[in-house]
């Protein structure tokens, strides 16, 4: 009845600036994990990459789940199969590609395996330093969108005002149907409007029939926000801006550097 779950981002959060846990906070996750409680990623990035990630923490780890996309799929490792997914509409695809051509932008898609992009440029050069997903680079990317994709991603590295431009745009036009928001100050995420990490905890949550007061959230981005808003404790790194903290029932005292997160498993190890 007091089982809680851990719900976490990777970047800025649960992982080093290195891309790595620290000894300290794995620790410290092992120990909460060994109480009973549950654990769950919960990132922006691809499910390819997510996984990644997830087995690359080197925990035996039972009942847990990966959550990418920004909620768009939900993954249960134990089963090694999806478990929840939620899609753009195909047919909006080509719409969005237009769009962000018309602005000047990168956006690129996703399959269930690739990373789907009109273009190879400095924008996707600069995306893969760190997800290694396998890239497919077509003049025409739309018969490889072969499923409606989790999320589309819109990455600016030199004129964020031209980005919130097309921001605007896609959502006066969209909002019916589409969500945004930035991951961090690069990349601005375009998702359906029923996914979103609040809404993907909130199901992982009842699905698993765990209470909202036990659920706990971290993250240090706006695209963490709703999940931070939507658990019974709600925590922000100290690293993230200002508006992620103000919507946090906790901010950490360290940062994703320095161990931030391990304070707070131990408390409920």
């Amino acid at each position: 009845m007091n089982q809680h779950i851990f719900v976490s981002d990777l970047d800025g959060t649960l992982l080093t600036s290195d891309k790595k846990v620290s000894p300290k906070t794995k620790e410290a996750l092992k120990k909460f994990i060994e109480a009973g409680n549950k654990f769950a990623i919960c990132t922006g990035r691809d499910i390819n990459s997510a996984l990644s990630v997830y087995n690359g923490l080197g925990l035996d780890i039972k009942d847990s789940y990966v959550i990418a996309y920004n909620g768009g799929q939900i993954f249960d490792v134990d089963k090694g199969k999806t478990v929840y997914r939620e899609g753009i509409p195909i047919k909006l695809v080509p719409e969005l590609l237009e769009m962000a051509k018309d602005y000047g932008l990168h956006v690129h898609t996703y399959n269930d395996h690739f990373i789907l992009t009109e273009k190879y440029n400095e924008c996707v050069e600069f995306y893969r330093r760190v997800i290694k997903t396998p890239l497919i680079v077509a003049e025409d990317i739309m018969p490889f969108v072969d499923v409606p994709p989790c999320k589309i991603i819109c990455i600016e590295l030199h004129d964020h005002e031209k980005q919130d431009r097309f921001r605007r745009a896609v959502l006066e036009k969209y909002s019916d149907v589409l969500d945004s928001m930035y991951s961090n100050a690069y990349y601005l995420e375009l998702i359906p409007k029923s996914s979103g990490k609040g809404n993907a905890l909130i199901r992982l949550r009842d699905m698993l029939g765990i209470k909202e007061e036990n659920v706990i959230a971290a993250g240090d981005g706006e695209n963490d926000i709703s999940m931070i808003k939507a658990a019974g404790v709600g925590v922000a790194m100290i690293n993230a801006p200002e508006n992620v903290q103000q919507e946090a029932d906790i901010v950490t005292e360290t940062d994703n550097d320095h161990d931030g997160l391990a304070e707070i498993l131990l408390r409920y190890s």
